[in-house]
């Protein structure tokens, strides 16, 4: 009797204890769902807005710390909740792994999937442009714009003597090398690598073809380049190029001075003159190709390929002079002799003096 009222007083101590149990085996239970859910939601759900939902480009330098590319995110709104990146990047150790270029970002994209591509290093490459440039310094210049490599340093490099020597040119011809087209490029190219590139580009551009055409006209390749440039500055109408390469050609083959006036302007240093004067014709330069038959030493601006090409494939004509046309067009009129040369020159000149164009 005594052993069952004592079990009798034990059942409920022990019915207790179990829902003590059960109840912390539910709260757990809950708080695991909860936290579970907070750390999905942390890492696989959305959490980056770009502005208008489009593809959006970042670009991490190199060297750069967590906090560089914090401001990069945050200074351009990118994260909808800034402290939970910030976990989870300290949580994949991104901090400490770093990898600078450019990246491109999509609208809707997780944190996870976000810190994933940052911390790859597959950076997405740019599409790297040039033409229409006088020099390697405006080169620099349009360059460092497209790509992490600054203009000083690109500049320091072109203007190395011992440098450009070793790849085979020097500081007259050093323009020939870079050939105007588009390029995909990383980010983060460097001067030197840059450069690199150019001298891949350039020996893939100067096919077996393009050398034969330049041996026959007895010319380099940058002696091609230079006078392609002057085309270049004589005229933006492509299929004028190789009617007035034939021109130069017909001059030289004649031991006759090119008489182009963009050289003129190039040994002057001043490049707003429209109109070159008898003044312009007494400077000393090995680029006043009034003074001195032959090539100038160098290409003035950087030809562009179209114009390499019209030198390579010029026109067979019996042309030894051409002038702007009077209309402005941008076109030239042709001729054969000097007299027929002075009518149309003096229709240009009236041109611009009846446009107050003295200088």
């Amino acid at each position: 009797m005594d052993q069952e009222l004592l079990e009798t007083e034990e059942r409920p101590g022990k019915s207790y204890f179990r829902k003590l149990i059960n109840h912390l085996i539910l709260i757990v239970f809950i708080i695991s769902l909860v936290l579970g859910y907070l750390v999905y939601e942390t890492i696989f759900t959305t959490n980056i807005r770009t502005p208008n939902g489009k593809d959006f480009s970042i670009f991490i330098k190199t060297n750069a710390t967590f906090e560089d590319v914090k401001k990069e995110l945050f200074d351009h709104e990118l994260i909808t909740n800034r402290k939970k990146f910030i976990w989870l990047a300290n949580q994949k150790n991104y901090p400490q792994k770093i990898k600078p270029g450019h990246y491109i970002i999509k609208n809707g994209i997780s944190n996870d999937a976000l810190i994933n591509l940052l911390r790859s290093g597959a950076q997405t490459p740019i599409t790297l442009t040039f033409n229409n440039l006088r020099d390697i310094y405006q080169l620099a210049g349009r360059i460092s714009k497209q790509i992490e490599a600054d203009s000083a340093s690109i500049v320091k490099l072109l203007t190395n003597n011992a440098f450009i020597q070793k790849i085979g040119f020097n500081n007259a011809t050093i323009q020939s090398l870079f050939i105007p087209n588009t390029y995909e490029f990383y980010w983060t190219t460097n001067a030197d690598q840059f450069v690199k590139r150019m001298q891949t580009e350039y020996k893939n551009f100067w096919n077996s073809s393009r050398k034969q055409k330049a041996n026959s006209l007895k010319m380099s390749q940058s002696e091609v380049s230079t006078l392609a440039a002057i085309i270049d500055r004589e005229t933006s109408m492509t299929s004028e190029k190789s009617t007035i390469a034939g021109v130069y050609i017909n001059r030289l083959k004649s031991d006759w001075p090119l008489q182009a006036d963009p050289t003129l302007i190039f040994a002057v240093g001043d490049f707003t003159i429209q109109r070159v004067l008898d003044v312009h014709k007494n400077i000393d330069s090995k680029y006043n190709t009034y003074k001195y038959n032959g090539l100038p030493p160098g290409p003035i601006c950087i030809p562009s390929i179209s114009a390499i090409d019209a030198v390579l494939n010029y026109q067979h004509h019996a042309y030894f002079y051409f002038c702007a046309k009077e209309d402005f067009s941008g076109y030239h009129n042709f001729s054969k002799s000097y007299s027929e040369h002075l009518v149309n020159a003096r229709k240009f000149q009236q041109a611009l003096n009846k446009q107050k164009i003295y200088r």
